[in-house]
């Protein structure tokens, strides 16, 4: 857990990057269950408009998930994690999770964190999560 005097505001969050690739997909529409053609058929993801298949929104919002566990430094102190998705993520795509502490509140106990995943493809950058967020519990 994080102790208040390592938390500076507006601190950044060590980058966590991956580039996806068509077997995680697999994999996790295979753990969630979650078998939708968009992610597993790449002729029904043409058909409505994709290149190919996509990755899951929240295998995306996962690794943004591990950004933080890794930096909280322990899975039991992360409280709560949210996303707004803005951009389809599909194999060959390299992410890349980070974040900045918002705030630090003693009284509460609390870290909040403004999170993200940026999306590199083709040589530009975009946002698989622009406006994430999550809050850890100070030790």
């Amino acid at each position: 857990m994080k102790e208040r005097a390592e938390v500076p505001v507006g601190s950044e969050i060590p980058e966590l990057r991956r580039v996806v690739t068509r077997e995680d997909v697999v994999a996790y529409a295979e753990v969630s269950g979650d078998r939708n053609p968009l992610h597993v058929d790449d002729d029904f993801a043409r058909s409505v408009g994709f290149p190919g298949v996509i990755a899951h929104g929240m295998f995306t919002m996962g690794h943004m998930a591990a950004a933080v566990t890794a930096w909280a430094g322990d899975p039991g102190v992360v409280g709560s994690i949210a996303a707004q998705f803005r951009e389809p993520v599909f194999p060959g795509d390299t992410i890349v999770a980070g974040g900045r502490v918002r705030s630090v509140d003693p009284d509460e106990g609390v870290i909040a964190l403004e999170t993200w995943v940026a999306l590199e493809r083709d040589g530009r950058v975009g946002w698989a999560v622009k406006k994430g967020s999550a809050r850890v519990r100070l030790a």
